[in-house]
């Protein structure tokens, strides 16, 4: 009975990899049509019946040119950094909190605590192979970038552990059947989904890619597949994220249809903000950290740690 259950969750967990991969493939082209109509112009529609097949023919581009490295980049870790980054990005989705099927367990906010903690390292290392200043800039960037809004996340997730009193993502769904934690907590909702931009490295806080001063920063020298392997799991990360702010903030029903529509609200809102807001400065998406969003979260987290010590 135990290898029957190991057989199924393993193959509910590989349906699931290639539902996920595919929802990226048409997330990017929801984002370049909405681009196209924020600019005043037509996104791709010429592939197929308006354009819906155009995210097979990019990956079918991407994955048949010939792969290229820097004959001084450290191959070993040039070649690994776009494997482990997706690999990552795709352990994350083990935390969906389904009823049956999944692995779930009670400490899955520090799961997600972890994994996104290490995907900053292949960005830095994926920028120090390389060999190439403008990428070793961009792995910099990213790397202090992310430290710095690491620490409001978590001190936010650590609000809302003492608010629902575990690290389970069922916790969230449980909690929320009569009034959803955005009511509750409005301003954590935006400082958390402001994070949420500058973890996954999107516009305005895309640093660590500024093609105007580092062309195309960490990920310059990659190409053909290295380049779609970073490509999805940066839009993977992008879903989650969606995701886990619907979970925690939106109710977290997942049996519902108006779940998903919500997660793909949250995914319509960075695209919007790509196409409207400019880059920051990055001395200001420091100051931003540091000086604001911090002092936020720990006022919220003490007043929380209050509330559960009174209550």
């Amino acid at each position: 009975m135990m290898g029957n259950e190991i057989y199924m969750c393993v193959l509910v967990m590989l349906v699931l990899m290639i539902f996920i991969l595919i929802s990226v493939a048409f997330f990017t082209l929801l984002e370049r049509s909405v681009l196209g109509y924020i600019h005043l112009r037509k996104g791709p529609n010429k592939v197929s019946y308006v354009g819906i097949l155009q995210p097979i023919s990019d990956a079918v581009k991407l994955f048949c040119k010939e792969h290229m490295n820097p004959s001084n980049s450290n191959y070993l870790l040039y070649y690994m950094c776009p494997i482990v980054s997706l690999f990552l990005s795709l352990m994350l989705w083990i935390l969906m909190p389904y009823e049956e099927g999944l692995i779930t367990f009670n400490l899955g906010l520090f799961f997600f605590m972890v994994c996104t903690s290490m995907g900053v390292y292949t960005v830095m290392l994926g920028g120090w192979s390389s060999n190439s200043n403008y990428a070793l800039m961009g792995g910099l960037r990213a790397v202090a970038q992310t430290i710095s809004y690491e620490v409001s996340l978590m001190l936010i997730m650590l609000s809302f552990v003492f608010l629902v009193k575990g690290y389970s993502l069922f916790n969230f769904m449980y909690y929320q059947l009569n009034i959803w934690l955005m009511f509750l907590c409005f301003p954590l909702c935006n400082v958390w989904f402001t994070s949420c931009l500058a973890e996954t490295n999107r516009s305005p806080f895309d640093f660590a890619e500024g093609e105007s001063e580092l062309v195309s920063g960490f990920n310059v020298e990659y190409g053909g597949g290295g380049f779609a392997l970073i490509f999805l799991s940066e839009y993977s990360s992008i879903l989650f994220m969606s995701v886990l702010m619907t979970i925690i903030f939106l109710g977290s029903n997942m049996h519902s249809l108006m779940f998903y529509l919500k997660v793909v609200f949250i995914g319509f809102l960075f695209i919007w903000i790509r196409g409207t807001l400019p880059r920051y400065r990055y001395d200001k998406l420091m100051y931003l950290a540091w000086s604001s969003f911090l002092p936020l979260s720990l006022n919220f987290l003490l007043f929380y740690m209050g509330m559960l010590i009174i209550f």
